[in-house]
């Protein structure tokens, strides 16, 4: 069961000196709006030096994994490629591929058709790489009809009632998928206020639809499964780092990671011990092993 122990001294190196690798959430997490969290940028170069790696899972879709890359470079971390970047948006894009064109050889998927998007370039971009067409976008090939065969929900800030009557038309077709990028209900503005998540896009979806979407992003185990493809990860040793309760750690959980909980984003200190003492075990789910102010408190657990 997770103890939530403040993760320091002795402990921090035993944890660490195990561990392979550490994946991260980025925001809140490695950074807070444009401006990096203290020692983040130091701690991911002193664990390249350690040998560890360190991968990044994002349940942000409005930007691409280039645009990611981007950000990093410009918030001052070195070293780290598209390569090593999970977003929801990517890996919505791999699963609707997978669903959409990977099983159509086999006579068991959907034959292709397009993409109905909810969302911004960012995604929508992501959806084009993994070679699908999106509803709207260019000429039907010759002799072909298209149908819409999904309807993917990323944060979309200019979501509007034609676009919702849009999809809903959209999902009258069984055939057709409801897929959500991320569950994340709202998200932190850097005055304090909160701004809706694709959660809140997808509810009203869902709502007018009388559908169920399929969710990709965290806390569901769909990222894992696609670094694990790709680098082979042993999940006995590797940590998750987030400051979601409900995403970030409940997807380590889920994936059967150690976890650990930074204390420089949404969730509080407060809300792990709540959880902790509850007799839910639905919420003993959400209770980190470790927590820390910050990850920059992850530095001394490292060899120089």
């Amino acid at each position: 069961m997770a103890s939530c122990r403040r993760l320091s001294g002795a402990g921090l190196r035993e944890v660490l000196g195990s561990a392979e690798g550490l994946l991260f959430d980025c925001d809140g997490v490695l950074w807070a709006g444009e401006r990096a969290v203290p020692g983040a940028p130091e701690l991911l170069e002193r664990l390249r030096r350690s040998g560890k790696a360190a991968l990044f899972v994002s349940n942000n879709s409005r930007r691409s994994v280039a645009e990611l890359e981007r950000r990093f470079s410009r918030l001052g971390f070195r070293g780290v490629r598209a390569e090593h970047v999970f977003s929801s948006a990517l890996c919505s894009a791999l699963f609707l591929r997978q669903r959409l064109l990977g099983e159509a050889g086999n006579g068991n998927g959907n034959g292709g058709g397009r993409v109905f998007v909810l969302g911004g370039e960012g995604l929508r971009g992501e959806v084009r790489d993994a070679g699908l067409r999106l509803a709207g976008e260019g000429e039907p090939l010759p002799g072909a009809t298209e149908p819409v065969r999904a309807v993917l929900v990323g944060y979309d800030d200019q979501f509007t009632f034609a676009k919702l009557a849009q999809a809903c038309g959209y999902l009258r077709d069984p055939q057709c998928l409801l897929v959500a990028t991320d569950p994340d209900p709202w998200h932190p503005l850097s005055d304090g206020q909160r701004t809706p998540g694709t959660g809140s896009l997808t509810a009203a979806v869902e709502t007018a639809s009388g559908r169920k979407a399929l969710v990709v992003g965290k806390p569901n185990t769909y990222m894992f499964d696609c670094i694990v493809e790709r680098f082979g990860v042993d999940p006995s040793r590797t940590l998750m780092v987030g400051d979601r309760l409900e995403t970030d750690i409940l997807f380590g959980k889920n994936c059967g990671l150690s976890t650990i909980l930074t204390l420089t984003g949404v969730s509080r200190l407060e809300e792990a011990q709540a959880y902790m003492a509850s007799d839910s075990a639905a919420a003993k789910d959400l209770v980190p092993n470790y927590y820390v102010d910050s990850i920059a408190d992850l530095i001394p657990g490292l060899d120089e």
